[in-house]
């Protein structure tokens, strides 16, 4: 796999001595610790898997019900973003409101603030911690490496997507830190939205793509007009291939805050002419897509599809 980017640290709840791992762990450089199914025997083995410990949000996600209820339980003052567990999960249609301290966020969270007067302005930011009830603290907004100025005041809706989780919440700047390091604080929500990404949502996008296809072969730039885990849309201006052919399409993508090129294989689905008949809209099915490729496409398609929320 290569690297833990787009994996999430386990958590204590999550295994226990006696039980089988339901998903598989790896380690930090993304290495297999211990595939899913296999029982944890030893507490110097769990604690081994905790300390070290990485998983595919995608597989984990899987063995959770799919949505939150209201949370209105008291938290102790011990709790945190960090290191509570969530509310118990039912299904439901609606998004969930949920107390911040019932949500998961592991310091080093990726962040995403949208300015509120200025909805096309977003920063990529760090959660560094927090203070209960007073501030959440996170690295300092930047453009091209460069911080940004920050008024007090300035009022965000804040968003993070562990997992097929989207949460949002709206936080104002307190204040802006510039020595010994720059980072910023802003206000401290009573309560989150907290909504559902499954597995069949298509973002949409709009993202220029080359696909390769047939026999012989034949390449042109598509259009992507929607993206999931599973597969795409694209308008390319001539029919290529036909239903049934292999190929090859690449892309890139933005994912928590770095560019990230996709080669994928697919299957082409369907193939039809768009409405003003001039154009060919073509389906692709993704095939055989590599563990690192999943995470990424899991990252861009959660993270799509949280800001259009």
């Amino acid at each position: 796999m290569g690297s833990t980017i787009g994996l999430m640290p386990i958590k204590h709840a999550e295994i226990s001595v006696g039980e089988t791992v339901p998903w598989p762990i790896y380690d930090e450089q993304g290495h297999l610790l211990m595939a899913s199914g296999v029982k944890v025997e030893t507490q110097n083995q769990l604690n081994s898997l905790l300390e070290h410990g990485y998983c595919n949000p995608d597989a984990m996600w899987d063995t959770i019900p799919s949505k939150l209820t209201p949370v209105s339980r008291p938290v102790s003052a011990q709790s945190s973003p960090a290191a509570s567990t969530p509310a118990p999960a039912q299904e439901s249609n609606k998004d969930t409101l949920m107390e911040l301290d019932s949500v998961r966020w592991n310091v080093g969270e990726t962040l995403y603030l949208q300015v509120h007067d200025n909805v096309a302005t977003r920063y990529t930011v760090k959660l560094i911690g927090f203070v209960k009830n007073m501030s959440i603290l996170v690295t300092a907004p930047t453009i091209d490496g460069r911080s940004v100025i920050v008024r007090d005041g300035q009022t965000f809706i804040v968003r993070a997507f562990p997992g097929k989780r989207a949460y949002a919440f709206s936080a104002s700047a307190i204040k802006s830190v510039y020595t010994p390091h720059a980072y910023l604080h802003i206000t401290y929500p009573k309560q989150v939205r907290c909504s559902t990404i499954r597995q069949g949502s298509r973002a949409s996008v709009k993202i220029i793509a080359s696909v390769t296809i047939g026999d012989p072969e034949q390449t042109a730039a598509a259009t992507l007009g929607d993206l999931s885990m599973g597969g795409a849309s694209g308008v390319i201006k001539k029919s290529l291939g036909k239903k049934g052919d292999v190929g090859i399409i690449k892309f890139k993508v933005s994912a928590a805050g770095n560019d990230e090129y996709l080669t994928l294989n697919f299957i082409l689905r369907s193939q039809a002419p768009t409405e003003n008949g001039l154009e060919f809209r073509h389906g692709f099915e993704f095939v055989d897509v590599s563990a690192q490729s999943k995470l990424i496409l899991s990252a861009f398609v959660h993270q799509t599809l949280a800001e259009m929320d």
